[in-house]
């Protein structure tokens, strides 16, 4: 497979993530890459939720190899971890949900045993911040790339997008936290996965290219679900009981909560922070 438009490069930045805990419990979520750019060069980091590899002691990214820097299909890696929680570095704030690995480390420790894996990285620069929050209207159409209850292509190792709408407008924070919801169904396994903005005007076949028609934002990543919940009573014929029994039933609302990119560069910029103050 040749990679050569937006959306080809797209769903190839994100990483299927299992983790495994101490009670022998398992859980699926999304991982996407991102790559943050400073004088002294690119960092690449894999991004996430802190609740995704929260208590997780073994933890498996799973990739495709690279052949002549494009996707091998049905050649797969995994990396395999111990201890998976402690090569994460989450966002200072605990209520916001944002965690980050840098991916760098690992990929050199590959290449010394000649092992090359794809993926392409989500450029920063295309973050929802400050500088570009009033292109972005109170209604926008939308793209989540995840593994939505652990589906995705397993032959070929490739994810599934989905589409939807912004619930709430994304230039305002959402109870003044910095969220926004999206209309679109939101499943175990989807958290960590990117939401974009991206109109192509028509032409499909365009990489990241500013100077293109294509209107393209990260807009962040996906962290929880709402759901409504309710008591509904049980009846019990011919038996007289003290107790009245009752039985809570959860349903999904399709809307998901999204913390946005922004969130993400600062944890990157702490990250930063801290490791050069270990440096010193």
């Amino acid at each position: 497979m040749e990679i050569t438009s937006l959306y080809e490069n797209l769903i190839f930045t994100t990483v299927r993530i299992e983790c495994l805990t101490k009670t022998n419990s398992s859980s699926i979520g999304t991982g996407c890459i991102v790559s943050y750019h400073r004088e002294e060069g690119d960092y690449y980091f894999i991004v996430t939720n802190k609740h995704v590899i929260k208590d997780a002691v073994k933890g498996i990214l799973q990739f495709n190899l690279s052949k002549n820097d494009q996707p091998d299909l049905g050649r797969k890696y995994s990396l395999i971890f111990n201890d998976f929680e402690k090569i994460w570095f989450g966002h200072n704030n605990p209520n916001i949900d944002i965690a980050i690995a840098p991916i760098v480390p690992f990929l050199n420790k590959l290449k010394k045993e000649n092992i090359n894996i794809f993926f392409k990285a989500i450029p920063l620069i295309y973050a929802l911040k400050q500088e570009n929050i009033k292109e972005v209207d109170a209604i926008e159409d939308i793209l989540i790339i995840g593994y939505p209850n652990g589906i995705y292509d397993k032959k070929n190792l490739l994810p599934i997008v989905r589409k939807g709408i912004t619930a709430t407008p994304a230039n305002i924070d959402f109870e003044g936290k910095p969220i926004f919801l999206i209309d679109a169904s939101i499943f175990p396994g989807s958290s960590g996965s990117p939401v974009f903005i991206c109109n192509t005007g028509g032409t499909s076949k365009q990489g990241f290219d500013k100077q293109s028609k294509t209107r393209f934002i990260f807009m962040g990543i996906v962290a929880s679900v709402l759901i409504k919940q309710d008591i509904n009573k049980i009846e019990i014929i011919n038996i007289p009981v003290k107790d009245i029994p009752f039985v809570k039933t959860s349903q999904m609302l399709d809307l998901g909560i999204v913390f946005k990119s922004h969130c993400i560069i600062e944890t990157i910029e702490s990250f930063l922070k801290t490791r050069q103050s270990i440096t010193k």
